[in-house]
């Protein structure tokens, strides 16, 4: 701010507002600093000064020259300019003024303030040291009569508690007094929803500290129960018995439906209502009657206790069991399970009907997700269960009586799943069979008979014939009966364990039947070992058959449902145990291998090497047959031209014999998928033996080389063309030798020149194809043509 701009008045203020009284010496200190000071100052001021004239002097030729130019006529606005820059400074002017004026007043009325609150904060600090004396003294005072009041609060709360309590026990004796109303006067409906409400409360309470109080609910609610439950269940068995309750033959039910008294409505009606009734002390019997289970080691999966009145139906079928199943009597005979399991099936199958046309229908109507036959089956099941767990230690250890019982258990479990629709979920005769013991048992005794029936299916004489030998659609394996019977034994085992609770004991028997397999392998290796100095012999094509069989089966299984499920449980117990590489383990979870692939392949070596067997077994001998045909003078034959007819070279005929008898003979043994791998691997030889032996060994005139080819393509080929469609497509080497050989002179020679011109890195692999060779390389082909002697003088 300029100060030559205000007037002399506000100077002064201006120049007073920030000064304070100081004292003198600091008055002088002052002083000197400023002298000592002014000298320094003095230049730069005159150096800022000329700079600021300098710069008013530019802005202001920049503003003439702007606003009048070099134009004379616009200095005739210079008056107007200075009006309108007249203003403006005195707008300045004024704006100048009254900032100047504002701020010390704001300077001032914010000093004033700060002293004003330093004044009443000094008086709050005054004020609170009284104050807090003041307090703690109150507090002193109070504190007896805190304690008085608390004490009295907790002599409060605990009458609350006394009073809740005494609530609760007038509450339980309330339900109590109406459940002996109800059934004063004989309302025995009501009692019944009485007591629920009292049962609820118990199981509301269950976690109260009030033990006396519980146990007082308790005991009330176990007496009306007793007291209900008994009433109920007598008049439910009086009605029970007037429609011939349980129904011990099967024409039972039909005779009750078939003879209806006229009172059958009213005992159907009175047995929904006691049936309802029963149904709701279905709660308090569960909160007092602890379940009857068996050991843990049975890993039965929990279910909820059958409902009451399925219970009391059930009760007169479990005393004639336990009279008859159970103790001395002459029916309970361990050596036949046959005798209750049959008993057990037959009552279910018996009240079937009555179950799903009289009780489903109660229970449907309130609502409770219950199947009544599915309910008395699994009531009548358990007695089997618990006779099972009873009656399996004793005979463990006798073979031919266990394996009766798991054989008896199986058949029952099949038709109580097939039949009678029992859920798999439920608790079943394969969980006390899953028991630790009683199963190891059980694998033993399977793999023993298995064993066994293996030793005598082998030992049989018809163990290599096919059973279907004179059926020739069935027969397209040739299986023989002890491939055929191992299969079925195998098929039969897995039936049996399939229905097992747990995959890790499946996993077990599936470990069992591998092992059956690879044993099954191992004796026919030895037969086939037995019988290798006849490779082509009967029985060894039959060992042959049976390998194949069963390496086909496996691989059909290995797709079947069930094994793909005990591939993924297997899965998971491998990479628990770290068992696998994480390769296999893809290949497992991505199903590129399956739970047989260690069987098929071992089974597939041996498939290989026999057939392999037999394919150098036959070769030898068409090679010993053709020793004539491979020293053929084919230098010296007559040409096409001077023979009538072609004929068969007759060195030849010995080794087409030995081939053809050898082709039809396997062709009747072995099944049409490995006679199919012998014949293309017997080919594959011959078609190299002939090419490097007989044609590569000699060299061929016109005559010799159009023998050669006849022999081939008019005899050999034709052998094979029962098997397939073009049989010289696998005599590759030899079909293109003969092409070459056979060329006509024109044709091989310029053939011949193209090749001899053609560069190393670009064989003429066009002019091969176009003469028909697509298989031999250049080099040979260039061999072929110096093996023919019909050049011309000019072209040698």
């Amino acid at each position: 701010m300029d100060l030559r701009m205000l007037p002399a008045g506000e100077i002064g203020d201006v120049a007073a507002a920030p000064s304070c009284p100081e004292s003198g010496d600091e008055m002088k200190n002052t002083e000197e600093k400023s002298d000592t000071n002014g000298a320094a100052l003095a230049g730069s001021e005159q150096l800022s000064h000329s700079r600021d004239e300098d710069e008013l002097l530019l802005y202001v030729s920049a503003f003439i020259e702007k606003e009048v130019g070099s134009d004379l006529k616009s200095l005739k606005r210079l008056g107007k300019l200075i009006e309108q820059m007249t203003e403006s400074k005195t707008k300045l002017e004024e704006e100048v003024l009254t900032i100047s004026s504002e701020i010390p007043k704001r300077i001032q009325s914010a000093l004033k303030d700060a002293e004003e609150s330093k004044q009443v904060l000094n008086q709050f600090l005054e004020q609170e040291e009284p104050l807090f004396s003041s307090i703690n003294s109150h507090l002193l005072t109070a504190q007896p009569w805190m304690d008085d009041l608390g004490a009295m609060i907790n002599q409060i709360e605990e009458i609350g508690r006394h009073l809740t309590y005494l609530k609760w026990v007038s509450q339980i004796e309330e339900l109590s007094d109406n459940i002996q109303q109800y059934l004063m006067t004989n309302n025995v409906p009501e009692a019944a929803s009485t007591l629920v409400t009292m049962t609820e409360l118990d199981i509301k309470l269950r976690e109260s500290s009030c033990t006396h109080l519980l146990s007082f609910l308790r005991a009330t609610v176990k007496f009306w129960h007793k007291i209900l439950k008994d009433r109920l269940t007598s008049d439910l068995e009086d009605i029970l018995a007037q429609l011939h309750w349980p129904f011990i033959t099967h024409a039972q039910p039909q005779t009750v439906g078939a003879s209806r008294p006229a009172s059958a409505p009213e005992m159907h009606a009175a047995l929904e209502t006691l049936f309802c009734q029963l149904l709701k002390l279905q709660a308090s019997d569960e909160l007092l009657t602890e379940t009857k289970q068996l050991p843990e080691k049975y890993s039965l999966p929990a279910t909820p206790s059958v409902i009451l009145p399925i219970q009391i139906m059930l009760t007169p079928l479990q005393k004639r069991f336990g009279y008859h199943f159970r103790g001395s009597r002459q029916t309970n005979v361990i050596s036949k399970p046959e005798w209750y399991l049959a008993q057990v099936l037959m009552w279910i199958a018996n009240h079937t009907q009555f179950l799903d046309e009289k009780i489903q229908p109660i229970l449907d109507k309130v609502g409770a997700a219950v199947n009544a036959r599915l309910e008395f089956s699994r009531g009548l099941v358990m007695l089997i269960l618990e006779k099972l767990a009873s009656d399996i230690p004793c005979l463990l250890y006798d073979d031919s009586l266990f394996c009766h019982l798991v054989d008896e258990v199986l058949l029952f479990e099949r038709e109580l799943h097939s039949v009678h629709g029992y859920p798999s979920t439920f608790a079943s005769c394969m969980h006390i069979l899953s028991e630790e013991a009683c199963f190891q048992r059980w694998l033993t005794v399977e793999r023993k008979f298995a064993l066994q029936k293996m030793d005598s299916m082998l030992s049989s004489e018809a163990a290599w014939v096919s059973q279907y030998k004179d059926i020739t659609d069935v027969d397209e394996m040739k299986v023989p009966d002890c491939a055929e019977v191992f299969m079925t034994l195998l098929l039969v085992i897995t039936d049996r364990y399939k229905n097992l609770p747990s995959a890790s004991r499946k996993l077990q028997f599936l470990e069992l039947q591998k092992d059956l397999v690879d044993d099954f392998r191992l004796r026919l290796t030895q037969v086939m070992k037995e019988e290798t100095r006849d490779s082509l012999g009967f029985r060894y094509c039959a060992i042959l058959n049976a390998v194949n069989y069963i390496s086909t089966v496996l691989a059909d299984w290995a797709d079947n449902v069930f094994f793909l499920q005990l591939q993924q449980a297997a899965l998971e117990v491998f990479a628990e145990n770290s068992a696998l590489s994480k390769l296999q383990l893809g290949q497992l979870a991505s199903m590129e291998s399956s739970v047989f692939d260690d069987m098929i392949n071992l089974l597939e070596r041996l498939k290989l090497d026999m057939l392999t067997r037999q394919v150098e077994h036959v070769f030898r001998e068409v090679k010993d047959a053709a020793k004539l045909y491979k020293k053929e003078r084919w230098l010296s034959l007559p040409s096409q031209s001077e023979q009538a007819v072609m004929s068969l070279s007759s060195s030849a005929c010995p080794f087409l014999l030995t081939l053809r008898d050898r082709l039809l003979q396997l062709e009747q043994q072995l099944c049409f998928s490995l006679f199919k791998i012998f014949w293309q691997l017997l080919v594959e030889k011959l078609d190299v033996y002939i090419y490097q032996e007989i044609i590569l060994a000699n060299h061929f005139n016109e005559g010799g080389a159009a023998q050669l080819q006849f022999d081939m393509t008019r005899n050999l080929f034709p052998l094979f063309s029962h098997y397939c469609k073009r049989p010289e497509n696998y005599f590759k080497h030899v079909k293109e030798a003969c092409i070459v050989l056979n060329l006509n002179i024109g044709s091989a020679l310029l053939l011949k020149d193209v090749l001899q011109s053609a560069p190393e890195h670009l064989p003429a692999t066009a002019a091969l194809n176009e003469v028909g060779v697509y298989k031999l390389a250049q080099q040979d082909v260039e061999i072929l043509l110096n093996l023919r002697t019909n050049w011309p003088s000019t072209g040698k």
